[in-house]
């Protein structure tokens, strides 16, 4: 573990996890995850990136057969998230997911980022339409859509469906946002927009994020872990993985010799 001060968010210990039919994605990964700091997944694909990234908000319980062996703990209440008797909605409130593609849903800009909220039970008009607009703001978004929310979300660009997708996970005030690839499906102004919001959010929220871009981890990354085969092969902070890392696997990776 980086030696530092900065207060842990989550860890997870020995975490291992088998996909149904037994194939075994994840080796015994344990890696903290630092509060209010951006950590980076990087490694060629199939390398569980995705998979560990999908562990922290429970999405692979959707898929009958799954198995997770070890913990993710979440601090500081130090709650161990994949224990049976943890809900994986309220698991899901607390840790939000943007995925690679934008995914908003065929129901209007407000009912949109309103979803979360409603799932939680939440009525008072007033309460929804201030959260709606905060996230709107917390997304940059809100003076793009502010006199337009009642419009499908699909006539949105791109990179703006993207942020209403992070508006909409933003909504119910997680602790932790996952990014899985957020970029890969945006031209290069729509993807300076996201980075530029990541930076931004890291003051409210902790973020871990998948990318196959290596400059990209180097731009917004605080800490780096270079994963490969289910394992997890190095870590530590952004700026001494890119520049003097421990290991010939890691450089060639990052240098492009290999991946």
């Amino acid at each position: 573990m980086v030696n530092n001060p900065t207060p842990l968010k989550a860890e997870s210990k020995d975490l291992n996890f088998f996909y149904a039919g037994g194939h075994q994605a994840l080796k015994s990964v344990s890696m903290p995850i630092y509060e209010n700091k951006i950590t980076a997944l990087i490694g060629p694909s199939g390398c569980g990136k995705s998979t560990y990234l999908r562990c922290f908000n429970r999405m692979h319980d959707l898929y009958p057969g799954n198995k997770y062996e070890g913990q993710i703990i979440m601090h500081p209440d130090n709650t161990n998230i994949l224990e049976h008797g943890v809900d994986a909605i309220e698991v899901r409130m607390r840790i939000s997911m943007v995925f690679q593609k934008p995914n908003p849903f065929p129901k209007s800009i407000f009912e949109n980022v309103a979803y979360g909220l409603r799932v939680r039970g939440e009525t008072n008009k007033r309460t929804v339409a201030d959260k709606v607009e905060e996230a709107l703001k917390g997304a940059a978004l809100w003076n793009e859509v502010k006199d337009r929310q009642q419009d499908l979300a699909f006539n949105l660009s791109g990179g703006q469906q993207q942020r209403l997708c992070i508006a909409r996970a933003l909504a119910t005030d997680p602790e932790i946002m996952l990014f899985d690839e957020p970029t890969s499906a945006l031209d290069p102004i729509a993807t300076a927009n996201i980075e530029e919001l990541m930076s931004e959010l890291r003051h409210k929220l902790t973020i871990l994020v998948v990318t196959h871009n290596m400059q990209q981890a180097a731009r917004i990354s605080d800490y780096t872990a270079y994963m490969y085969l289910g394992e997890m092969m190095e870590y530590g902070d952004t700026d001494t993985i890119f520049t003097r890392p421990a290991r010939k696997e890691t450089e060639d990776y990052i240098t492009g010799k290999f991946g």
